[in-house]
């Protein structure tokens, strides 16, 4: 149900990691639960985060909601095309609907993440 060469938070983000970057999106489920996606505040390239910190607002036809850093680090990129077409955070969660890229800063910090089963089984859980 959730792409098995990706990485999960308990708190709806999913991580692609290569060598010492990790791109960030939210989840297929997660965009689902908060419907249609019309704008997308993102962090600042540079910007200095915390695991856990809340740095995307995504704000949708239901209701506002945080995306958080999975990972302590710097921001090193942001998808450019969500300005013109949040959209695409439901059209396509794991692929053009990321939303930033993080230079990580502890490694050990991975060991934390969920893989795609424990997350399937947290979702399973929330929807009981």
């Amino acid at each position: 149900m959730f792409p098995a060469d990706l990485q999960y938070t308990g708190t709806h983000e999913w991580l692609r990691i290569a060598a010492k970057v990790a791109r960030v999106g939210i989840t297929d489920h997660a965009a689902e639960l908060l419907g249609d996606v019309v704008y997308v505040s993102l962090p600042e390239v540079g910007d200095e985060v915390r695991q856990a910190d809340a740095i995307v607002e995504l704000e949708s036809t239901k209701s506002v909601e945080d995306a958080f850093a999975p990972l302590s680090g710097e921001i090193v990129a942001v998808n450019p095309r969500l300005a013109d077409n949040p959209g695409l955070i439901n059209e396509d969660a794991y692929g053009e609907g990321w939303l930033f890229e993080i230079q990580f800063s502890d490694p050990a910090e991975i060991d934390t993440l969920l893989d795609a089963d424990e997350y399937e089984d947290l979702v399973d859980k929330e929807e009981e």
